[in-house]
């Protein structure tokens, strides 16, 4: 007797029995399960402030208002919606007791009522701060990462000193060894114009390093203060091709290793040197009668 074939199972128990893989769906969700419930806790808890809220002012807005904000600040301050941790990344000069008084917010505070936009805004009007990242997270951590601007030099004027950055924009008046050596600018508008001759310098180093500080006169042109106490007074608007020739004098005539009080490079068609004031002669010794 002949066997009859074996029935095929039906397709939907074949695909019933084969072994299911997971879909990408279900694997974030497994995941990622604890920072969704999180998420979910919190917009639940939104949800009933809400509902809360508007529940209250149709009850009676006049006499509910305090209790209604008591409440959601108690809700604001429920876990998952307090300021857990205050967070700050980039900060190397800038005063921390500045940077938490623009931050706004104190750890235990309610997280709901902190507003990252208007916070950056406060940190970036600190003298410091250049520029201000603000997050707020879910798991009540506030982060603040800045970038400080750049010490660039020194400026004085009428007896005092700051730190001044690029754009000339005061940085510190305290603690100025801190930021190690930085160029001397002195004088009225010279923290704004610093920068351009600060760069022209740096372009002739054999005259860089004689210099001990940059002078602006009537906040029109620079004298160069040398350390051994000569000044080179440069023509207004042609610093670049009197430092170029300056350049040239001193390599070919090591000029500014001479003693000299002045080189006067203001006039187009010739140099001025003057020379230190002679000493005055030692007064004779006074004979005394005995």
């Amino acid at each position: 007797m002949a066997r009859s074939p074996a029935r095929k199972p039906p397709a939907r128990a074949r695909a019933a029995a084969a072994p299911k893989r997971p879909s990408p769906a279900g694997i974030f969700l497994r995941q990622h399960r604890g920072l969704l419930r999180a998420a979910g806790f919190g917009l639940l808890l939104i949800a009933l402030v809400g509902a809360g809220a508007a529940g209250v002012a149709a009850l009676d807005p006049a006499l509910r208002a305090r209790d209604a904000a008591a409440w959601l600040a108690g809700i604001g301050r429920a876990p998952g919606l307090a300021v857990r941790e205050i967070r700050i990344e980039g900060r190397e000069f800038t005063p921390r007791e500045a940077l938490l008084g623009a931050i706004g917010i104190l750890p235990g505070e309610a997280l709901l009522d902190f507003d990252p936009h208007a916070a950056r805004a406060r940190l970036e009007e600190i003298a410091w701060v250049e520029r201000a990242h603000v997050e707020r997270r879910l798991d009540g951590t506030i982060l603040v990462r800045i970038e400080e601007r750049k010490a660039f030099a020194i400026w004085q004027r009428e007896g005092r000193f700051a730190v001044i950055d690029r754009q000339g924009r005061v940085m510190a008046t305290e603690r100025l060894e801190a930021f190690g050596p930085l160029p001397l600018v002195v004088g009225a508008g010279a923290e704004r114009e610093a920068a351009a001759m600060i760069d022209l310098l740096r372009s002739a180093p054999e005259i860089a390093d004689r210099v001990q500080a940059l002078v602006r006169v009537s906040e029109r042109r620079w004298n160069l203060r040398l350390h051994n106490g000569a000044d080179v007074l440069l023509p207004e608007g042609q610093e670049e091709a009197a430092i170029v020739r300056l350049a040239e004098l001193q390599a070919r005539e090591r000029l500014l290793d001479r003693p000299l009080a002045a080189v006067d490079m203001r006039l187009p068609d010739r140099l001025v040197l003057r020379l230190p004031a002679p000493a005055a002669p030692a007064a004779p010794p006074r004979s005394t009668r005995g």
